[in-house]
Formats: C-alpha cells, sequence, structure tokens
C-alpha cells in the first residue's frame, strides 16, 4: 500500500504511550485457537446487494489438523454476523469474545492429527464502509461518472474478516483460493486469480468465479465491482508468457490504453531485479476501482486518475517521479514484496513497504540510468519524519512509523552502498525472491539473509535504522593537514563504513564513536549514504 506523507503527519503517533485491549490481542497474536491448526483452502461464495450496501454468504474453510484443541478462533469485524457454522453436515456452536473473535466449540468433534478438515461458516450484514480508503479500508460503495454502480474493497491492517469470515492473521496463508461473488446482472466482479467460469443465478444477479492457485494473503483478497471493459496482452517474461488483464469502467478504456503500458516497462524492471514474477499462473491485472489503489495479488487495484507521478505530484521533488504512473510501479513492485514474501506480523510491515518504495529507484534506475535512480530516492528524504521506530508492537497489530516508505527505502539504498556489487545486490533481491517463496517471514529472517549473502554484518545498521529514530551524524573536525571523524547519534557498535571523497580522491571509511583521522583538508560523504554530516 501507498501513503502520501501528508497524511502520515496526521496519523503519527507515539506507540511506547498506547494501551492495547484483550481486542488487539485477539487479532495480533497467533493465539491457541489459531496455531493449532494448518490453513489449506478458502472456498468464498459472496452475494453484494449494492443498493442496500449489504453482503451475504458463506466461507468454506479446509485445514489440518496439527494438534487438539476444543475451539478454533475465526475473526468476522462488527457490524457483520456471524449466522451459522456447519461441519460435516452437523451444527456447531460458537461463542463471541470481544467484538471481532469467534470461537467455534470443536470438543465433541473426533479429529485425528494430520487429517484435512472442512467446515463452512454462513455470515451476513451490511459491512464497515471505507471513508477514506485505502487507509482505513472496508467497502467502498460509490458511483462512477455515468451513475453506475462503482464498488471496491480494502482492507491491509484492518484485515480482511472487514468483509469475510477468516482466519485473520497474516503467519497462515491458504494454499489456494476460490471466490464466487454474484452481482446484479449488467455489472461484472473481478477478484483475484484467473476467471474460471460466469454463472447466471435465477434472481437476476450474475455470478463470477475466480480461482486463485498460489498462496494469498488474507488482505491480498478483493471484490470489485462496476460496468468493466476488459483489454488483454501478453508479456514475455522469464518463466515464458505471462497473461496480462485490464479491467477498466468503458468511458476510461481508451485512456487506459495508452496509460497503462507502463505496466509491461514495470514487469520488464522488476523481473530484472527481483526475479520472474510469483504468480504467473494467476495472471497479472490492474482493476479500476474508486479510490488510489492497493496490492492486491494478481489484482492490482488502480486509481490514479491515467496520470504520471502521484496523482500528478513527484514525491521525490527531483522531476523522475513524473515519468511513470507510481501507483502501477508502487502496487505493482507489491506483488514481489508483500505477496510473494509476507511479513507474519504487521509489526514487520517494513518488509513490504521499504523494499516496495525502493521498487520506485529501481524501476526509474532501469529505465532512466543510475544517476536517475539515485536522484530518485534521495530525493525523498525530504519526506522522512523520524518520529517513531519503523518497527511497530508485536501480537497486537500495530504497525511502524510511517517512514517504513522513504526512510526504509534509504536504508536500502544505503546497504547496497556499503555493498558497493550491484550484481551481488541484485542477487540479494533475487534471492530472497526465490529462498522465500510464497512464504510468510520475519524481520530477522530478512536481516539475515541479507548479512549472510553479502557477507557483511548488517545487524546493527537494521538497529539503528528500523528500530532507532536517530539518524547517523558524522561529526568532521578539520585541523591543519588532518581529518578527524567519529560518528554520533548511533547505537552503541554502530560502524557503518562509508564511502567518501578526500581532496578529490574516493575513500572508503569506517567510522565509530571513537574518534579517528586521516589525512586531508577536504572531505565529502558520498550522497548515497543516508547519514547527516556536522
Amino acid at each position: 500500500m501507498v501513503r502520501y506523507f501528508l497524511v502520515l503527519l496526521i496519523i503519527s503517533f507515539n506507540i511506547s504511550a498506547q494501551t492495547f485491549t484483550k481486542d488487539d490481542t485477539l487479532r495480533g497474536a497467533m493465539g491457541a485457537g489459531r496455531t493449532w491448526w494448518d490453513l489449506k483452502h478458502y472456498d468464498l461464495n459472496v452475494k453484494v446487494d449494492l443498493e442496500n450496501k449489504s453482503i451475504s454468504g458463506y466461507n468454506v474453510i479446509r485445514f489440518k489438523v496439527l494438534s487438539i484443541y476444543p475451539e478454533m478462533q475465526i475473526d468476522l469485524q462488527e457490524p457483520l454476523s456471524l449466522d451459522s457454522i456447519k461441519f460435516n453436515n452437523t451444527a456447531l456452536a460458537f461463542r463471541k469474545e470481544g467484538k471481532n473473535a469467534y470461537f467455534i466449540n470443536l470438543k465433541n468433534e473426533k479429529l485425528e492429527i494430520g487429517s484435512t478438515q472442512k467446515l463452512a461458516i454462513y455470515y451476513h450484514g451490511k459491512p464497515k464502509e471505507a471513508i477514506r480508503a485505502p487507509w482505513d479500508g472496508g467497502f467502498s460503495w460509490t458511483k462512477d461518472s455515468n451513475g453506475n454502480h462503482f464498488v471496491a474493497t480494502s482492507c491491509q491492517g484492518l484485515g480482511s474478516s472487514v468483509w469475510w469470515p477468516c482466519k485473520d492473521h497474516m503467519y497462515d496463508e491458504p494454499d489456494s483460493m476460490a471466490i464466487s461473488v454474484a452481482v446484479p446482472n449488467g455489472y461484472t466482479n473481478v477478484s483475484n486469480g484467473k476467471l474460471r467460469e460466469t454463472k447466471a443465478l435465477p434472481d437476476n444477479y450474475t455470478q463470477y468465479q475466480w480461482a486463485v492457485t498460489n498462496p494469498i494473503n488474507n488482505y491480498g483478497v478483493n471484490i470489485n465491482v462496476g460496468k468493466y471493459v476488459n483489454f488483454t496482452e501478453n508479456f514475455k517474461g522469464e518463466k515464458g508468457i505471462l497473461p496480462c488483464s485490464y479491467w477498466v469502467l468503458e468511458q476510461d478504456l481508451e485512456k487506459a490504453k495508452i496509460h497503462f503500458k507502463d505496466a509491461i516497462r514495470t514487469l520488464q524492471a522488476f523481473e530484472h531485479w527481483f526475479g520472474p514474477y510469483p504468480f504467473y499462473e494467476d495472471s497479472y491485472k490492474l482493476v479500476q476501482v474508486p479510490y488510489l489503489g492497493m496490492e492486491h495479488q494478481s489484482s492490482v487495484t488502480y486509481g490514479n486518475k491515467f496520470q504520471n507521478g502521484y496523482l500528478g505530484r513527484d514525491l521525490s521533488g527531483t522531476g523522475w517521479g513524473l515519468k511513470w504512473d507510481f501507483i502501477i510501479v508502487h502496487e505493482s513492485g507489491h506483488e514481489w514484496f508483500a505477496n510473494n514474501i509476507t511479513y507474519k506480523d504487521v509489526a514487520d510491515m517494513w518488509i513490504h513497504e521499504s523494499f516496495t518504495n525502493y521498487s520506485e529507484t529501481l524501476f526509474t534506475q532501469y529505465h532512466y540510468g543510475k544517476t536517475a535512480g539515485d536522484d530518485y530516492v534521495i530525493g525523498t528524504r525530504k519526506n522522512i519524519k523520524n518520529d517513531i521506530p519503523i518497527i511497530g508492537i508485536y501480537d497486537v497489530n500495530q504497525e511502524g512509523s510511517g517512514d517504513m516508505y522513504y526512510k526504509g527505502g534509504n536504508m536500502i539504498h544505503t546497504i547496497r552502498n556499503v555493498i558497493n556489487d550491484d550484481k551481488k545486490f541484485r542477487n540479494i533481491l533475487r534471492g530472497l525472491n526465490s529462498d522465500f517463496y510464497h512464504q510468510t517471514v520475519t524481520t530477522a529472517q530478512i536481516e539475515n539473509y541479507v548479512s549472510e549473502k553479502s557477507g557483511i554484518d548488517f545487524s546493527k545498521v537494521f538497529d539503528q535504522y528500523l528500530r532507532n529514530t536517530k539518524i547517523p551524524i558524522l561529526k568532521i573536525k578539520k585541523q591543519k593537514s588532518k581529518i578527524y571523524y567519529h560518528y554520533d547519534d548511533v547505537i552503541p557498535g554502530f560502524n557503518m563504513p562509508l564511502r567518501v571523497n578526500v581532496d578529490g580522491k574516493m575513500h572508503i571509511i569506517k567510522p565509530t564513536e571513537k574518534t579517528k583521522a586521516l589525512k586531508g583538508k577536504k572531505i565529502e560523504v558520498d550522497r548515497n549514504f543516508y547519514v547527516k554530516v556536522g
């Protein structure tokens, strides 16, 4: 997901001063009601009532029994109502705890460890309406310029249980998913994966049946309803032919045919840097929606009004950000970092947002050159607040600072320049997407991988930029023919190397908190390292 930095000013707060409730723990922790079963498949069926802004349906959950426990936790957010639960054609009792957690009674069921089971959950109601999608999330019930219904879902952070019953925690993903959505005749629903069947229903509704054959995170699942038209093309990628499909409102078709050319350019750049698109079997889609956009897996949503930049603005202030459509590039980048590699806990959202923020730089470099890429990422530093740590609080569904975007991107750029070997750096990015293919991960896994594959211990660098709000300052004092330098505002043991120019010659120095000296009269720190000079 993308956020504009002015929005971040509004939502910024002091995490350490927050108090958390039992609802936060039920939502954010891998409690006993979740860990005993392994999610295998969702078969989600939803009927959308456009006039009444309501939904109804059921979700069949297939799961593997890992251990024996008497209750299963399922999440469904108010004001939606859970109607009934059936297991082997038998209705099961359930209780509600807090606002949004339901515990299904399975103590009388004979479940064998290692067996695969399934149950169906029926529900209905008027889901939370998104006020400022995608930042607050829910259903966006809008009308297009012709007065037709134009509806979409978005729910990162808030959770997919805002519109369907599920195991609403990021650590466990289904191996595959079926999504069937019924909408009034004349409207089209676009969801994730490939369209397998369109079925006429007897009540003037049409059901669109989509199938996802790869693992998918909960917030990546979406519904998009409108008077859509469709056009397609093929991308010749590293794994063969990738079908690309574009769904837009009829009145915007001609604009989209021109503007969506950035999709292929994006796939070209990111396959170069990150490796093959992770979901060839499920296709790649851009889907027009009434909000800005989101990284829904194989169904990337788009609302940037067919213009370059971020709603026509260059977030870097360098001009390079106006060479391409921000939403197409950024949200497509999430197919690798968010949908292929997914955080286990939202506290580690930087894994999604920092790497995807940096994908904008890599796209710029791929198409416009190294200097252009450097200009872009350095230009985004003006948006960094350094308010609270980037890493959030674990087990309570709490993300960290919005600096995970621009500061996180500049941290990765700094790490790249410390490595000082773009072939190795590219291999690390591609290796991450290969070795953690379709997996949920922790921050520790990503940090350790970068250090191991680079041959450089970056643990202090990650601690400094992810868990601390201070930016390293290289203190410099010139005296006659010597330059004295040391780090300030750093964590103990911080010793990140820097590339500097001393009297016209490039040097690598290794500052610490202890003062060191070198011969010279004039020193300049390479701008690609995110440090201050004082």
